[in-house]
Formats: C-alpha cells, structure tokens, sequence
C-alpha cells in the first residue's frame, strides 16, 4: 500500500506567525485609524506592528508628519482610542488573546529622514 502524503501550503510556514500577525494587525489598526474622528490622529501612519509570540503586548510603531513636535498630543490621542483599537484586533484577527497595545513613535523612520535631509544639505553645498 501505498503512503499517502498530505499536500498543504507551505508558503504560510515559510512565514513565521507573528510576522503575519505583525503584519495583519498593523493592517487593521491603519484601516480603524482612518476611521477615528479625532484631530489630533489626522496625519499619523502606523509604520509598523511588534507583536509578541505570546499575544501579551504588541508595540505599535507610529509617524506623524509633524513630526516631533505633536508626539505628546498622538501618543495621548492614541491611548484615548487604545480600547478601540485593541477591540478591532479582537473581532477582526480571530485570535486566542488580543494584545495590549502600546504606541512608540517610529524612530528608525525619523532618523532616515534626518540622515536624507544631511546629504541634501551636503549635495546643495557642492
């Protein structure tokens, strides 16, 4: 008799579970953020999402064209609707625990743009 293998798609194991979910939740919070009525939320982007493995803290990674300037005002914004948002990972990720989030600003976004505005000002002496 011959043995039967099963056949499934790998290509979802070639990608680690909390990258997907990473990914996924970043989606969701970017699509509910559009969704806030709030001010203060007008420019913010979600740039990237670090979940844990054991979905107990998920760090969202935010910029803001302001800048600097209005991180106080976001990161206050952001823990105002923080349920909310974590309510929408709940009912749309189908997953066994939905984590807490907590809102950084992105500082690896900011410092490539410090670093693009370095070499223009060198270029534009040259």
């Amino acid at each position: 008799m011959a043995k039967r293998t099963r056949t499934h798609n790998t290509s979802a194991r070639d990608y680690p579970r909390t990258a997907r979910l990473n990914q996924l939740f970043q989606e969701i919070l970017a699509e509910e953020l559009e969704k806030v009525d709030d001010d203060r939320l007008e420019l913010v982007t979600i740039m990237s999402v670090d979940c844990e493995r054991d979905l107990r803290h998920a760090t969202v990674f935010y910029d803001t064209l302001g800048g600097e300037d209005d991180d106080e005002m976001v990161l206050e914004a952001l823990a105002d609707h923080r349920h909310a948002l974590q309510g929408a990972i709940g009912r749309q990720a189908r997953v066994k625990r939905t984590p807490e989030l907590i809102f950084k600003p992105d500082e690896v976004g900011r410092g490539a743009a410090r670093l693009e505005e370095v070499l223009r000002e060198i270029h534009k002496d040259d």
